[in-house]
């Protein structure tokens, strides 16, 4: 488009903009550095401790694998695969001599088992904890299971075994006769003689006759402030030594859960760690090009937990909780109105929890 300006305004245009421009060079010429003098041993205003913190969630094995000290993968043989993590070592083997039982309809919360029926020849059970166990040299660790068996005659074998299955830690357990269906716990431990960062548990039934196995649990002697089956002391300690005003637990992403049925729930998480519902960790199946089929919460690391943890540390407890909406990336799940009293109590009652 062509403009048909009388020249005398193009003129007072061109002026217009160069007393512009050379009114901005100007100033930047006639700016003057200033000095600012900070005192830092003046304090002005306070800043609150509690206004910065932390915030944890279990992705990326923070939780099980991560700052929760257990050593075994899949304990309870609650993943959807039920063996996942274990293999089982034998030249030959008949057909029902390892099975896993689900009991669903007498424990929901634990429904599966392993039932080892010992018949002709060693059978090795191994697991590979979580992309290996690290052990090290001269340390205790403490083993303990649930089980059951009404007849004696098993003898188990327990095994620390380097990354070239060289032993580097063994003890002998002879688990005692139980009464009936009853379940039992029994505990001993094992020192290790060498360290490795990839070693491998395995247990060796040796004897004849019949055992049922739950909550096959290995755990480092040396947990922060020795707690049996507690948490790893050494990331504890960079947790304290932060000196945190609060943390925020369990997560974002993980309290909202894919779904809501698979949305985490703090009531479950409390109580007997054997009663604890293992959940599969939302982060498992969130990346295609990054699959994690072993990722799940056992909640060994679970709200009473995460307040002891703040108090430990001196830090104010920041609790999360699902409102009754799933993720919005996944599913965009919600709860209808009229059915978001279960939400509301369990606030109400978190409240009378953390309150003792």
């Amino acid at each position: 488009m062509k403009l048909n300006w009388p020249p005398r305004q193009v003129l007072c245009l061109m002026l217009a903009y160069a007393a512009i421009s050379l009114g901005f060079s100007n100033q930047s010429f006639a700016q003057v550095a200033k000095t600012f003098i900070v005192k830092t041993d003046q304090s002005i205003a306070k800043v609150e401790p509690n206004m910065w913190g932390v915030f944890f969630e279990d992705i990326n094995f923070g939780a099980d694998g991560g700052i929760y000290a257990e050593l075994i993968k899949n304990r309870s043989f609650e993943f959807a695969k039920p063996l996942m993590g274990w293999s089982i070592n034998k030249s030959w083997q008949k057909e029902g001599e390892v099975l896993v039982i689900n009991r669903k309809e007498i424990n929901d919360s634990n429904p599966r088992y392993l039932q080892v029926k010992r018949q002709t020849g060693d059978i090795e059970f191994t697991n590979e904890g979580f992309k290996g166990i690290g052990i090290k040299k001269g340390l205790r660790y403490d083993f303990s299971m649930m089980y059951r068996m009404p007849l004696a005659g098993v003898k188990m074998v327990l095994l620390l075994k380097a990354a070239d299955n060289k032993i580097i830690g063994k003890t002998v357990l002879n688990p005692l006769q139980t009464n009936g269906t009853a379940w039992q716990k029994q505990a001993t431990s094992i020192t290790a003689t060498e360290t490795d960062p990839k070693a491998k548990f395995s247990i060796i039934f040796q004897g004849k006759g019949n055992i049922d196995l739950d909550m096959i649990s290995l755990f480092p002697e040396d947990t922060w402030k020795n707690r049996p089956q507690g948490l790893r002391a050494d990331m504890v300690q960079m947790l304290a030594d932060m000196k945190p005003g609060f943390i925020r637990f369990p997560g974002g992403c993980i309290v909202e859960g894919t779904d809501l049925a698979n949305r985490y729930q703090w009531k479950n998480t409390i109580g007997p760690i054997e009663n604890r519902k293992m959940l599969m960790n939302r982060w498992n199946v969130e990346f295609a090009h990054r699959p994690a089929p072993d990722y799940y919460q056992s909640f060994g690391l679970g709200f009473f937990e995460y307040f002891q943890l703040a108090e430990d540390i001196g830090s104010d407890a920041l609790p999360i909780l699902n409102c009754g909406m799933a993720c919005q990336y996944n599913t965009g799940e919600v709860a209808a109105l009229d059915e978001l009293d279960p939400y509301v109590q369990d606030a109400l009652d978190l409240i009378e929890f953390a309150n003792g």
